[in-house]
């Protein structure tokens, strides 16, 4: 989160990207980190200080959530550089169509490298844009070369405050716990999240890889 480019942290470059959505009444950084927190606070971030008893970005949300009232919560990971304000409208978006859409989250098309690669999440949803699983496996399973269409899960989420308080209610759940993505812990437990498509990919910052990547591209920009 502290590696630079172009002199910014990376958490800065993530901050100011949300920033550029004229959609959002606030953004906030919310960290248990106090290197993170001093970093932000040079560089003029709105940052608070949150439990380190955390175990995933939702609970996190959730105690930010105690204190600040929203109709929608939008989470976007501290690993998402590259996302941009065409992935929060279109986010927003789908949380207005419904107010009894508790979650959702955005899928993109995968390219190639991101089919088989662990880092990069896989989601698929039912026509109706209801997600029916998330999985760094490849899914679905290409039995007879028939071609599906492949869709990248990107790091971003909105909430309704009703979602976070049952969220942090349950325990861990077991597909979680094995896929080590806090999502599935709805899905298991029968809280549906809602997916919208975007043409625009994003790059979560996972590795030493990504990393290169995102820094050519944001220097680039």
């Amino acid at each position: 989160m502290l590696r630079e480019i172009n002199g910014r942290p990376l958490v800065v470059c993530v901050y100011e990207a949300v920033r550029s959505s004229p959609l959002l009444d606030d953004v906030i950084i919310a960290t248990d980190s106090d290197e993170i927190l001093d970093a932000c606070r040079k560089h003029s971030c709105s940052v608070r200080m949150t439990s380190e008893k955390h175990r995933s970005g939702t609970e996190r949300i959730h105690e930010v959530s105690q204190s600040v009232d929203a109709d929608v919560y939008i989470n976007v990971q501290g690993d998402e550089p590259m996302i941009r304000a065409d992935h929060i409208a279109k986010l927003v978006e789908l949380m207005k169509k419904s107010s009894e859409i508790p979650v959702g989250t955005l899928k993109t098309p995968s390219g190639r490298d991101d089919i088989a690669n662990p880092n990069a999440v896989k989601v698929v949803s039912d026509f109706n844009g209801r997600s029916l699983y998330f999985s760094r496996s490849t899914i679905p399973f290409d039995r007879d070369r028939s071609q599906p269409g492949y869709f990248k899960h990107l790091g971003i989420y909105g909430y309704r405050k009703r979602a976070l308080d049952l969220f942090v209610s349950l325990p861990e759940s077991s597909l979680e716990r094995a896929e080590r993505l806090e999502q599935l812990r709805f899905l298991e437990n029968g809280i549906p999240i809602y997916v919208a498509e975007t043409p625009f990919d994003s790059i979560g910052v996972d590795t030493e890889e990504d990393f290169a990547r995102v820094e050519k591209v944001l220097r680039q920009n």
